[in-house]
């Protein structure tokens, strides 16, 4: 694939409100950052087990929104939440969307018995990928290849520290 690329997360500060953050590369890798947003949400739905998406949708729009064209998003979580296609984050994102979206997810959830195992940089614990819009074994592949040494690839870390003010 040739494009442009995006990794987005969301953090949820103490006193309330959201900051969605999103780093856009010129390649599938991650290798090169060629843009970084932030945008602030004062308000932001309760947490909701089983809901994320209620909650961080309305951010990841928002930090999405004037970007233009891209050929894939990469969010931290799951895409979908079982075998069955219960929709998650990252479906609802490519259902408004239509373009290919990647589920990166730090922790196993119970019922994502479909999620492929990710390990990278000698991690004893994996990631778990999930896709929507591609194969999830291409979606393994593309993450076990995104730029950076670590367990987390280099973009997400990335978007996890702008996300916090960083």
């Amino acid at each position: 694939m040739t494009g442009r690329y995006a990794a987005v997360d969301v953090h949820y500060p103490p006193m309330g409100g959201a900051r969605a953050a999103v780093a856009v590369a010129a390649d599938e890798r991650f290798a090169s950052i060629v843009d970084e947003r932030t945008c602030w949400l004062p308000e932001v739905a309760p947490y909701e087990p089983g809901r994320f998406f209620a909650r961080e949708l309305p951010a990841v729009r928002a930090v999405l929104a004037g970007l233009g064209d891209l050929e894939l998003v990469v969010v931290d979580g799951y895409v979908d939440l079982d075998p069955t296609g219960r929709p998650g984050l990252g479906a609802r994102l490519h259902t408004e969307i239509r373009i290919p979206v990647v589920g990166v997810a730090k922790t196993a959830f119970r019922s994502a018995t479909h999620a492929v195992p990710v390990r990278r940089g000698g991690a004893t614990r994996p990631l778990y990928v999930t896709a929507a819009g591609l194969p999830a074994d291409r979606a393994a592949a593309l993450v076990t290849a995104m730029a950076g040494p670590h367990r987390l690839p280099d973009a997400l870390r990335r978007v996890d520290t702008l996300a916090r003010g960083g």
